[in-house]
């Protein structure tokens, strides 16, 4: 008998690179993108949290009904690391794009991992 995939949600990994350094290094300006992106996703926002690393660089993340979005931010690289799990109704290709955007990321490497298990 064929297995079955019990599947709860859908994990998008995202490497941004060759960002503009500037939304990398400040909370006060990442923090209105990236709870952007997660509006712009259909996503259900619960709450946040923001974390400024000195002398630059940010963690984050945004609490969503639907599971999670995080952020890890490495300015003088111009590099962000972005994941969300979603195990609802939501876009989140839509809060890649406007990541991308919105950070002057040149590339958003994507990887997309189905969570659950065989039956």
């Amino acid at each position: 008998m064929k297995s079955r995939k019990h599947e709860f949600g859908r994990h998008y990994l995202v490497e941004f690179t060759g960002c503009d350094p500037e939304p990398l290094a400040r909370v006060e300006v990442l923090r209105p993108l990236f709870l952007q992106a997660a509006r712009d996703s259909g996503a259900t926002i619960l709450g946040s949290h923001f974390h400024q690393f000195e002398p630059q660089g940010v963690s984050a993340m945004i609490f969503i009904a639907e599971s999670h979005f995080s952020i890890h931010t490495w300015p003088q690289d111009g590099y962000a690391a972005f994941d969300v799990l979603t195990c609802g109704t939501m876009f989140p290709e839509r809060a890649i794009d406007f990541l991308k955007q919105g950070l002057l990321a040149r590339k958003a490497e994507v990887s997309v991992m189905s969570r659950g298990f065989d039956e």
